[in-house]
């Protein structure tokens, strides 16, 4: 339950003191974990959403100025759910995809209208996709939201899982569910209170992100440049300018982060080149370091790991969150229309199996990219740019390319087919 402000109120426990009873518990507020609870609403689930940080603060990592590049599933998801009119007015279609490697010839072009689509998917600010999901999600009566409130102990047992929940103000519940949901990003809490260890391999790489404006306005088309320090991506904004997300060496990051301004779009401008113009403003930078995480098993005991918590992915080829959506919705579509518990070892195992071909896939390939793009072996770069002149000029290469953003194989889930969730 929360306030007319969206502020949790407390409830109180039982009348015997037992804890309150949820069949689903939602460990993070964030794109996925509130894209999950909004799918479940309007369910006969008991649904409770739990959020460390208000939404919209600037404290919310999930909600900062950085960007996420939506594909055409994850648009679809967003209709269904009721949110996309909200992010259709910020919404910047990506019409070409330009991919080229510093120092060489080579380069590669996709073109939606080759594909027979509007659009390869959308870059729209993730602080708009949060407003519209929290809107919604406080406008919903089928979802308990605790925040601001973090889990304190966690319990979990065969027939369900134990939280304490702690507000901001010093108050503390007991709450129980059957299913107990890990959306808590990367160093999630609830992974590691089920037992379940995670794979991390750091890029020793520092992504740096700005919104840079230019002297011709964006034409739809996103740059993808990779150069041997790390990539660098150049995505259209609404509004006429660019998201530039430049990976390079902590070293080096850190000298760029103390740059001043116009410094800055200097060397941007040296190590991007002029396709998309000169680049004369820039936004308020920021940075975060780039690593592989992945958990060992993204289902366990009552419990299972959706986004950041399951896998954490390279920004190199954008399908982080649209990975991390696919989950959300598969994982709704088979709760809800679980007439059981929806914490049975049978449906989570079910799930996992469902989605291991998509997960294994996006990691495969983006993992691949990384690799492939930064290796220094004799002959690497003379390889990979006869592969992108070959590519340009292959038809159902570029097709199965324009496919990534629909998943790896798995089941497609009903919510990105316009459907509902059961």
């Amino acid at each position: 339950m929360h306030g007319r402000d969206g502020a949790s109120v407390p409830e109180p426990e039982g009348r015997d003191g037992a804890p309150r009873q949820f069949d689903v518990a939602i460990v993070g507020g964030g794109l996925v974990g509130a894209s999950l609870a909004l799918a479940l609403e309007g369910s006969a689930l008991r649904v409770l959403l739990i959020e460390g940080v208000e939404p919209g603060s600037r404290e919310q990592p999930s909600f900062d100025e950085r960007t996420t590049a939506l594909g055409n599933a994850s648009r679809r998801i967003f209709e269904a759910l009721g949110v996309w009119e909200d992010l259709a007015r910020e919404a910047a279609p990506v019409r070409t995809i330009h991919v080229s490697e510093a120092g060489r010839f080579g380069s590669a072009r996709l073109r939606a209208t080759e594909q027979g689509v509007e659009a390869f998917g959308y870059v729209i600010p993730n602080r708009l996709i949060g407003a519209a999901l929290w809107g919604a999600l406080r406008r919903a009566s089928g979802v308990t939201l605790r925040m601001p409130a973090r889990v304190g102990a966690v319990q979990i047992a065969a027939d369900g899982a134990a939280l304490t929940v702690l507000n901001a103000h010093g108050g503390e519940e007991t709450v129980s569910a059957r299913l107990l949901v890990a959306a808590d990003g990367a160093n999630s809490i609830v992974r590691a209170a089920a037992g379940i260890e995670a794979q991390v391999e750091d890029y020793a790489q520092v992504a740096i992100t700005a919104a840079v404006m230019t002297d011709r306005p964006q034409d739809g088309t996103a740059y993808e440049r990779f150069t041997p320090s790390g990539p660098v991506a150049v995505l259209p904004l609404h509004g006429g300018g660019y998201g530039a997300v430049w990976a390079c060496e902590p070293a080096r990051a850190a000298e760029l982060l103390d740059l001043s301004d116009a410094a800055y779009l200097s060397a941007l401008q040296e190590r991007f080149g002029w396709r998309a113009g000169h680049f004369l403003r820039i936004g308020r930078r920021a940075s975060y370091p780039l690593r592989l995480s992945r958990a060992i098993e993204t289902v366990g005991l009552r419990t299972v790991l959706v986004g950041n918590a399951a896998q954490g992915l390279h920004p190199i080829a954008g399908q982080g969150f649209n990975l991390g959506l696919r989950d959300a919705a598969l994982l709704a579509e088979r709760i809800a229309a679980h007439s059981g518990d929806p914490g049975a070892p049978e449906l989570l195992d079910a799930y996992r199996k469902a989605r291991a071909a998509d997960r294994g896939g996006v990691v495969r390939f983006t993992d691949s990219l990384v690799k492939l793009f930064a290796s220094q072996l004799p002959g690497a770069s003379l390889l990979r740019n006869l592969g992108l002149l070959v590519f340009d000029l292959s038809p159902p290469a570029k097709r199965a390319l324009a496919r990534v953003s629909l998943g790896f194989g798995g089941p497609t889930p009903r919510l990105a087919r316009g459907l509902p969730v059961a």
